[in-house]
């Protein structure tokens, strides 16, 4: 079955573009101008991904990125902008977008992040995820390493899945406790989240002093280490 996407942007040019080239991939595409067809068309059907400009006619991207993710909907968002000053980018992803993509682009890199958002989607969705050594069971809530069964407490289960559903990319520490520990308030939460990550090597990993999996990138944050 074809994967549907939607795609949000007010220049014709680039949405004749991107509707040719994804529909030559074999995607069905939805084009939309504005936020106010958006919101129209999104009401009647679902999509597996969305597409998302940020400068529209009637209002900003990242508010409506905001707002789909206020009211529960987990469609994977890629934003497609302008827009290249990082802290535009921090912006988008602390709304809730899954990646951001400046323009102009290479339609084929645009192929290669959608491919990519579609398959961790499919991952999460999924009730067994392999990686590396590691299997889990998700409706179990098992976990395995090396064909042996781990016991992670419940917070340190929420992050492991958090790690693996973001294989490969570096992630801050704050947009860990925004993701993991949602809206809570912990004292000295960037201490919490290190001892967390502590205690999952010392069970995941071969070595917990040179992890293979969680690793370390220093004054930024962590990255899971799709390559193990």
């Amino acid at each position: 079955m074809k994967k549907r996407i939607l795609v949000v942007d007010d220049d014709q040019d680039i949405l004749k573009v991107l509707k040719a080239n994804l529909e030559i991939h074999n995607f069905h595409v939805t084009t939309a101008e504005d936020l106010g067809h958006t919101e129209q068309i999104l009401e009647k059907e679902e999509f597996d991904l969305i597409i998302l400009d940020l400068m529209l006619p009637d209002g900003d991207g990242i508010e409506m990125c905001g707002r789909l993710r206020e009211g529960g909907v987990n469609t994977p968002v890629i934003i497609l902008t302008a827009k290249d000053k990082v802290s535009d980018k921090v912006l988008g992803l602390e709304c809730g977008a899954d990646d951001y993509v400046v323009k102009p682009f290479e339609t084929l890199e645009l192929l290669a992040r959608i491919r990519a958002c579609l398959r961790r989607t499919s991952e999460q969705n999924s009730d067994n995820i392999s990686c590396g050594d590691i299997d889990i069971d998700k409706r179990k809530r098992i976990v395995k390493v090396r064909d042996k069964q781990v016991d992670l407490t419940p917070k340190e289960y929420d992050l492991l899945l958090y790690f693996i559903a973001n294989k490969g990319e570096v992630i801050e520490r704050e947009k860990i406790r925004k993701s993991v520990w949602k809206n809570s308030s912990l004292y000295s939460w960037s201490r919490v989240i290190d001892v967390h990550i502590q205690h999952i090597r010392q069970k995941i990993e071969k070595d917990a002093t040179n992890p293979q999996y969680i690793v370390t990138v220093p004054g930024v944050g962590y990255m899971f280490d799709a390559g193990s």
